[in-house]
């Protein structure tokens, strides 16, 4: 098909790049994405990374993706389908081929279709197109070969040069949707700084890829650009993933707080990079310690928040179940501890790499006793900022241990997010002794407004006391077996943490005012949701959306806003954790399910099915 030399403009584009795990698939995507946001368009992304990150190079079960929906307005999923699908070799075409719109275009690497990399994949004939049935346009491209020709002076190893493909891809789809490269090569300068010959051999490499599709048109019939977003506000923006959000929202808690923040933490798959992040920070103060286990990590955070310390502990679902009893001794105690759950699919080891909701009853009670905790979930990658910021504000200011909810689709995905400006955000105070409550001063004497317990850190002259793991008397802070003491802890706990939802926000509703069916959900499901509400809104379909950000203590409005609808359905993507979590808080409202528990996001085609189908039901 011949190009005709014009670039046509759209409203939005997706663009899923897929190959082995060893592909650069990610550095591709991502270098893409933040190119795209830089010039202004809204992005979200969906890094799809293979739970067998150790499997052989070709087969099924190691094809790395990276998708990204790039949008001249605001976007808030990563796209169902595709336009253009990059496929690396043939298990990338396998697997991900049902991903691209049949009016897409799906891009391969001609040179790593052989008889060999065929019979990795599993095919059975020499035709793979055919034999999965492939009806969209298909464009083969020599790209290991032309990088090989263009890297072929440079000196490096053929190991080395094939390594530099991804960035062949990368310039091909840059060409197709007319995005200049100098960005591109500002990253990779940046990235590769240490070795700045690895840097400009990719540049090289970069260019080729984008020369080839200039220069032969690749059979695509147009190239295609997507406008800045005209409505945006004005300001400084960054490409940044819901991990690092997350990391940034601690930060700036802290010095609110004017405490330090610790982090106590174990490496886990898809939490690390919190960890990460953080120690790159010293010089705003922030301690990291990368702890032998789980329970040490949350035990060091403990420790730390009993010495004054804004202490945080990071982990997914297995490092949650090893931190419950450490978790408790905060609860008991009264200390603040933010635990971030990065939810990945379980149980056990189960898919470390994909994302799911799974976890919630676990943050709401996975512990021994009545153990009452607050519990946020973050929504977007960009949220996971105030999501944290929040997590800390309230375990600082009520004394308590609060699990902050994420999970590997918004933690690993990104958006272009405003760098916000902190002295909008508001101050975050503790609860600190003061000098004139030394006379009959106990560790549990409370504020009666709230219930919250007085904070005397270790050293405050006159306030020497001792807390632990076994009961304490509410009126002498020393150890108790008394059977009205336990029971007035147990209930002053609770209480304390029920009273939070005078602090929070009344849930908000999205969508028609008069809506027949409320569409419910929590967590990282907000952007599915929330498309697929606007698209039924769209087709004169009534319908709302209630998104929970947050879970215990529940919005005080909460069985008003459910009990103002025909119909409610729950979406989540576990088997019905918030919707079994709802029945037992309100009373009277027949709530509905549609649940998945795939490792993969929500598609808001099925979603637009699904809830019509209720409606209608």
């Amino acid at each position: 098909m011949a190009n005709t030399e014009k670039t046509q403009k759209k409203d939005q584009i997706v663009v899923r790049f897929s190959g082995d795990s060893g592909d650069g698939m990610q550095l591709a995507g991502s270098i893409f994405s933040t190119i795209s946001a830089t010039v202004g368009n809204d992005i979200c992304t969906f890094p799809d990374y293979p739970a067998d990150i150790r499997a052989p190079q070709g087969v099924l079960t190691g094809v790395s993706g990276f998708q990204v929906h790039v949008g001249a307005d605001k976007v808030h999923t990563p796209g169902d389908k595709c336009d253009i699908l990059v496929a690396m070799n043939p298990a990338a075409l396998k697997t991900q081929y049902k991903h691209c719109k049949p009016t897409g275009a799906i891009i391969i690497d001609s040179d790593s279709f052989t008889e060999k990399d065929l019979q990795k994949a599993e095919f059975k004939t020499d035709d793979p197109i055919a034999e999965l049935g492939i009806t969209c346009e298909v464009v083969p491209c020599p790209i290991t070969s032309l990088c090989q020709e263009t890297l072929k002076d440079s000196g490096m190893d053929n190991k080395s040069i094939v390594r530099c493909k991804n960035m062949l891809a990368l310039g091909l789809v840059c060409w197709i949707y007319d995005r200049k490269l100098e960005l591109a090569e500002n990253m990779l300068r940046a990235k590769f700084a240490k070795k700045p010959e690895i840097a400009e051999a990719n540049i090289k490499v970069l260019h080729a890829g984008y020369d080839m599709g200039h220069n032969t048109h690749t059979s695509i019939s147009h190239t295609y650009s997507v406008e800045s977003d005209a409505h945006k506000k004005q300001g400084r923006y960054m490409d940044i993933n819901g991990n690092k959000a997350t990391a940034y929202g601690l930060i700036a808690a802290a010095e609110k707080a004017g405490m330090r923040l610790f982090l106590g933490s174990y490496p886990i798959t898809p939490a690390t990079d919190i960890l990460h992040e953080l120690a790159k920070h010293k010089s705003l103060g922030v301690v990291t310690m990368q702890a032998e286990d789980e329970i040490a990590g949350c035990a060091s955070a403990v420790g730390a928040a009993y010495a004054g310390a804004l202490a945080c502990t990071s982990t997914s679902g297995p490092g949650i179940c090893l931190k419950s009893e450490a978790i408790n001794l905060a609860v008991i105690t009264e200390l603040p501890l933010v635990i971030i759950d990065v939810q990945r699919g379980g149980p056990s080891t189960g898919l470390p790499t994909k994302s799911e909701q799974t976890d919630l009853l676990q943050a709401l009670y996975g512990r021994n006793g009545e153990s009452p905790i607050p519990v946020i979930a973050a929504t977007s990658p960009t949220n996971c900022f105030e999501a944290a910021f929040n997590a800390c504000k309230i375990a600082v200011e009520h004394m308590t241990p609060v699990i902050l909810l994420t999970d590997a689709f918004i933690a690993n995905g990104s958006a272009a997010w405003k760098l916000p400006n902190l002295a909008e955000y508001p101050a975050i105070i503790p609860p600190y002794v003061t000098p004139e409550m030394q006379e009959g001063w106990s560790p549990y004497k409370r504020n009666p407004e709230n219930d919250v317990r007085y904070w005397a850190v270790p050293g405050t002259p006159g306030f020497t006391h001792r807390i632990g793991g076994l009961e304490k008397s509410a009126a002498t802070g020393a150890i108790s077996n008394d059977p009205d003491n336990h029971h007035n802890m147990v209930a002053t706990r609770a209480r304390k943490v029920a009273r939070i939802a005078e602090t929070i926000p009344q849930q908000q509703v999205e969508g028609c005012e008069d809506a027949d069916l409320l569409v419910v959900g929590f967590g990282g499901t907000y952007g599915h949701l929330y498309e697929a509400v606007q698209q039924m809104n769209n087709e004169g379909k009534k319908v709302a959306l209630a998104h929970f950000q947050y879970i215990n203590p529940l919005p005080s409005n909460t069985a008003e806003v459910l009990k103002k609808y025909r119909k409610v359905v729950v979406a989540e993507q576990n088997t019905g954790q918030f919707a079994s979590y709802l029945r037992t808080k309100i009373d009277g409202v027949k709530i509905e399910q549609y649940n998945e528990v795939k490792g993969q996001p929500f598609t808001v085609a099925a979603l637009v099915e699904e809830f019509t189908k209720i409606m209608e039901g």
